[in-house]
């Protein structure tokens, strides 16, 4: 109990929001990295795994790559990459990591999100004499956006949790005072920043739980149907047919 008071204390001293290491800063710098390393992964994963999910080909070979992605030790391969290239780039050696770490859960939303829509949609579709182009922008992406969403929202807060190894090798962000915490044998300094990084990742949390619901289509409506006879209650998807409009 005494260590988490002494934490707060810390974290509300005002010497540790002002100087060169403040924690706004190192705040700001752990955002950094984590929105420039899942803009990156977006910007490869996305595209790739629509392509994995509209035609159904090349999913075993992304499945074991994610798993490959996955199994690697981000501190190990982020030391590796360091080594290799040299601690004039550090910074690119840790976006690397962390691209590499966000990617397999972009990838799983994206093509999972397609493959998830009922087949007779995209049937239905295809009859109405739209493209498969047509069919990828204008039916599959958004049935399949509220699962890409929470492929985004897994990625963010494995990044956000793991940039905190970016102060091993003297890079900042929110990792800095637990490191630094762990050498002075500050604990109130280590449990400070520990709970920056629980504050970040909730926060994270749930403006991304926010944006996958706002993610569902406007004519997707779920409601509750009321306890059947049998006292199990079931969930109903409804879908909103537009109205036509009759040609004058």
């Amino acid at each position: 109990m005494n260590l988490l008071l002494e934490a707060f204390a810390w974290l509300t001293d005002p010497a540790q929001w002002s100087g060169a290491n403040s924690l706004l800063l190192l705040l700001g710098q752990h955002l950094m990295y984590t929105s420039l390393a899942v803009a990156i992964a977006a910007v490869i994963a996305i595209p790739a795994g629509w392509a994995i999910g509209h035609t159904g080909r090349g999913r075993e070979i992304a499945v074991a790559a994610s798993g490959l992605a996955r199994a690697i030790p981000s501190f190990g391969l982020l030391i590796l990459l360091v080594l290799l290239a040299g601690v004039l780039h550090k910074p690119e050696a840790a976006i690397i990591t962390f691209v590499l770490l966000a990617i397999p859960s972009i990838l799983a939303g994206a093509y999972t999100g397609l493959e998830t829509i009922d087949r007779k949609t995209i049937d239905a579709a295809r009859a109405m004499g739209m493209t498969e182009h047509e069919i990828l922008a204008k039916v599959e992406i958004p049935l399949g956006r509220p699962l890409l969403v929470g492929g985004l929202r897994s990625a963010i807060l494995q990044v956000a949790a793991t940039v905190t190894i970016a102060a091993y090798i003297n890079l900042g962000g929110l990792g800095l005072p637990i490191i630094t915490g762990l050498n002075l044998r500050r604990y109130d300094m280590v449990l400070g920043g520990a709970l920056m990084v629980a504050a970040l990742a909730l926060v994270l949390e749930l403006l991304m739980a926010l944006a996958q619901k706002m993610s569902v289509p406007r004519g997707l409506r779920i409601t509750h149907v009321s306890a059947a006879s049998d006292g199990e209650s079931t969930l109903a998807l409804e879908i909103d047919r537009p109205i036509e409009r009759t040609r004058t």
